[in-house]
């Protein structure tokens, strides 16, 4: 982070913030010997004296200090004097005895300090070797090095950065937007001398910078609907089977209202962050939305968004193909499926064409068709847009589509955590106890494997049970041809509107069917359709049949 407005001699210079630390349990390395050079290279007072401005060693008569609380240090880049200069930036602890000089910058700022190994810093652009979810400051001048880390949310960040006149390009806090002032949302109402006023929080700015701005100032109208909708929501919730009447000659809003007014902004920014971090994590073509225009409820805390089956430990789930195949065109040659002892699972609109029992086989690494073989369906994910949204008759969150699908289209993947049977009856009393239901037995020959979709889990993990479902459960086999561990797919039973909640039986049981009953009824199916066409062409041509 760099502070505005400081020059060094020489070219440009910037000393951030110096950090109290408070003690951290465990041993941690002291820092190297005072007044000399982390770099080792030549003493701290032959540097160059462009970057003198940013060292605040304490004086070679200052007592020596306990290690903690001291004030971290950030210097600017040093010229690279060879090949063997540590990119920039770097990090030293550095004792506050001596007074920094005019030309820099200092402020402090609290930040807890907890071990959390192996990962990265997204300030110091540097791998560090342990502390911090997200890395933090590197301290280079101890060795080994370690971080102080940064447990705060990157809009704490930002507002501490605009509080103290800082920058740090990392955090987007730039010269050119740090005093740029941008309404997040509207926390309150007021009328003063017949002009109305909006009590405003400034995006990037600490609540203690809110204020009051007249209504002809604000250019946001759609914050301003959202204000006004809000209220209506609220007085609805209080005023439920009552006559709802808006007195916009009060001269403020109760703070019942503001509260709710700030809860439920504070909401919308958190699901939409929930919404983009959904669509930065799949793998697929369809956009996934979050809506709740029910409660306060917020994103769940405890769920990770996965694409695949994710393995408990001990157990390996083998994702490559033994053979493939090597059609041309696999609708009409001997493809996978063939192979496999089962008809082709599509038709021609990529409809699932078998019935409910039969597994899917499909083209996998291995083989020679391209990525528009007709018999690639599931492997390239949900194709439509979906929105995760709250349900108003009291079962949490669910899924509705957002455009229409046809029926016997493939519509969604459900994944999660791959577990023993066992482990699966000690963690289906506990979910029993809660009241909530993530299991799915692989059972298509076995009973060996369960899918948790509890904590890790896609955009299935959202859908809710029906015993009138429209969707259907089908075993996929692609890479891992493994019996006991299929993919779970769900297919469209009928044509699903834009705006209709997906649903499916969590009571579904799906036997697999051998051979010949699939021939049966592939057979029976086939002589129904050409019955209907020979039904229909007899009433074109005026016949009829009994």
């Amino acid at each position: 982070m760099a502070a505005v407005g400081t020059e060094a001699r020489g070219g440009e210079g910037w000393r951030a913030a110096p950090l109290n630390i408070p003690r951290s349990p465990g041993k941690l390395p002291r820092p190297r010997k005072r007044g000399r050079d982390p770099w080792g290279r030549q003493s701290a007072t032959r540097r160059n004296a462009a970057f003198h401005s940013a060292d605040t060693l304490a004086p070679k008569g200052a007592p020596r200090a306990s290690p903690f609380p001291r004030s971290l240090t950030l210097l600017t880049a040093r010229p690279a004097r060879s090949p063997q200069s540590p990119p920039a930036p770097r990090f030293r602890w550095a004792r506050s005895a001596r007074p920094a000089p005019r030309s820099t910058v200092s402020r402090s700022l609290e930040v807890p300090r907890t071990p959390w190994p192996g990962l990265r810093c997204p300030l110091g652009r540097r791998p560090l070797p342990a502390w911090s979810p997200c890395g933090g400051i590197r301290a280079a001048a101890a060795a080994p090095a370690w971080c102080v880390p940064c447990l705060v949310s990157l809009d704490t960040l930002q507002e501490l950065c605009r509080k103290e006149k800082l920058t740090c390009k990392s955090i987007g806090i730039t010269k050119r937007n740090l005093n740029n002032y941008e309404v997040e949302y509207l926390c309150d109402y007021k009328v003063v001398k017949d002009m109305e006023y909006y009590l405003v929080k400034w995006k990037g700015w600490p609540d203690s910078t809110n204020t009051w701005e007249p209504l002809q100032n604000l250019k946001c109208p759609l914050l301003l609907q959202q204000f006004s909708n809000d209220k209506h929501n609220y007085l609805s919730l209080v005023n439920k089977g009552k006559a709802i009447s808006l007195k916009d000659n009060n001269k403020a809003l109760k703070p019942a209202i503001a509260e709710y007014i700030v809860k439920k902004a504070k909401q919308r920014i958190a699901l939409q962050r929930w919404q983009d971090e959904l669509n930065r994590r799949k793998n697929h073509k369809g956009m996934i939305f979050v809506e709740n225009t029910v409660d306060l409820e917020g994103p769940p805390s405890d769920f990770y968004y996965i694409n695949e089956y994710k393995p408990a430990p001990g157990i390996s789930l083998v994702n490559e193909a033994t053979f493939g195949c090597s059609c041309t065109d696999c609708f009409f040659e001997k493809c996978c499926p063939a192979e496999a002892g089962v008809l082709l699972a599509y038709n021609k609109n990529q409809q699932i064409k078998i019935p409910p029992g039969t597994p899917i086989y499909e083209c996998n690494s291995r083989c020679q068709c391209g990525p528009d073989c007709p018999n690639r369906i599931v492997q390239k994910g949900t194709q439509y847009s979906l929105c995760i949204f709250r349900t108003s008759n009291g079962c949490g969150w669910g899924v509705k589509t957002l455009v229409k699908i046809k029926r016997m289209s493939f519509v969604m993947e459900y994944v999660g955590e791959v577990i023993t049977s066992e482990e699966a009856e000690r963690r289906g009393q506990l979910y029993d106890n809660k009241g909530i239901t993530y299991l799915f037995d692989l059972d298509y020959e076995s009973d060996e494997f369960t899918v948790d979709a509890a904590r890790y889990g896609n955009v299935s993990h959202f859908v809710n049970h029906s015993c009138d479902p429209n969707l259907q459960v089908f075993n996929v086999f692609i890479d891992n041809l493994d019996t006991r561990l299929p993919r779970i797919a769900l297919f469209s039973t009928r044509t699903i509107y834009a705006g209709e909640e997906l649903t499916f039986d969590y009571q579904m049981k799906v036997k697999p069917q051998s051979g010949k009953n699939v021939f049966s009824s592939l057979i029976v199916a086939f002589v129904i359709m050409v019955s209907n066409i020979k039904v229909s062409a007899a009433s074109k041509s005026g016949f009829q049949y009994s």
